[in-house]
């Protein structure tokens, strides 16, 4: 662990000198508009502390969202946020990655408004080439409308990892020898959302949406992408193989990691699309590379 934090923190002042570098041990505080523009519902977000903290608003008008200016293949993308407190039923605030066509793929985090009292739900999915069904849900071990936490996503061509707090809580390995597509060659912009779905949220649409409640917000800061920018057409990434997210080290979890994860898996896991032998009969190709299943 000494190690990891040392290799850290060389890669801090390799970044201050311009050289290629490792993560910083944080997500970087930096205004909205430097990477992020409002969606739509300009209205719908507000801005604290010079830019460098949002809201986004919903209510029985409109939800809105923000995305990325840019593009990009591979890298480490993070946002902390404060989750809508109290009863937040039907709504839902989202955080991803998404390619701009039809055979698309996406990285997403999704968590699920609930009823005042009951465990946030958190959601995480992956499309490669348009096709998805790879949810996830897993109960968070703390209450996230009390502070704000770390949400990140680390992709390159090995590997997707989501991670909340620096702890990894899904992997999606590259199995295209297994037939299965992985995301490498479509550009992605990153987006976050707070909308309405009480047709299916918060208890499959069985609890809706209290409008009396509203507005329901949301609350960002920390807008950190770290990625190779590319245009919306590009096949790879000039720099690919270069930065730190391509590095041996991090083509997999570590063993702590992955302690981390099982972790997570045992404790709070409460649906994993590999073990949904139901919905699959047979198991999907890519849970073959999972380790616990």
């Amino acid at each position: 662990m000494a190690s990891k934090i040392w290799t850290l923190f060389l890669g801090v002042l390799f970044l201050i000198s311009g050289a290629m570098a490792a993560p910083p041990r944080k997500p970087v505080d930096v205004p909205f508009g430097r990477n992020y523009v409002p969606t739509w519902a300009f209205d719908h977000i507000k801005y604290f502390n010079g830019g460098s903290e949002i809201q986004l608003h919903l209510d029985n008008y409109t939800g809105t969202g923000f995305q990325s200016k840019g593009s990009y293949l591979f890298g480490h993308f993070s946002m902390q946020i404060k989750l809508v407190p109290g009863d937040s039923a039907g709504t839902v605030t989202a955080f991803y990655l998404s390619s701009q066509n039809s055979e698309h793929d996406e990285i997403d985090f999704e968590f699920l408004g609930n009823r005042t009292g009951q465990p946030y739900i958190l959601q995480t999915n992956v499309f490669t080439g348009g096709k998805g069904d790879r949810e996830q849900r897993i109960y968070l071990w703390f209450d996230p409308t009390k502070g704000y936490h770390a949400y990140s996503v680390l992709w390159n061509m090995y590997q997707i990892v989501f991670f909340v707090d620096d702890i990894p809580i899904r992997v999606f390995k590259n199995c295209k020898d297994l037939g299965v597509r992985f995301p490498f060659n479509q550009p992605m912009k990153i987006y976050s959302s707070l909308w309405n779905a009480d047709d299916w949220a918060t208890r499959g649409g069985l609890e809706k949406t209290d409008w009396s409640k509203a507005p329901f917000i949301a609350s960002y800061k920390s807008f950190h992408i770290d990625g190779c920018e590319a245009s919306v057409e590009a096949k790879y990434c000039d720099t690919q193989g270069k930065r730190w997210w391509d590095q041996k080290e991090f083509q997999d979890l570590d063993g702590y990691q992955w302690r981390r994860l099982r972790w997570v898996r045992s404790k709070y896991t409460i649906y994993n699309y590999c073990t949904d032998r139901v919905r699959s009969p047979v198991l999907p190709a890519e849970c073959k590379r999972d380790r616990d299943i």
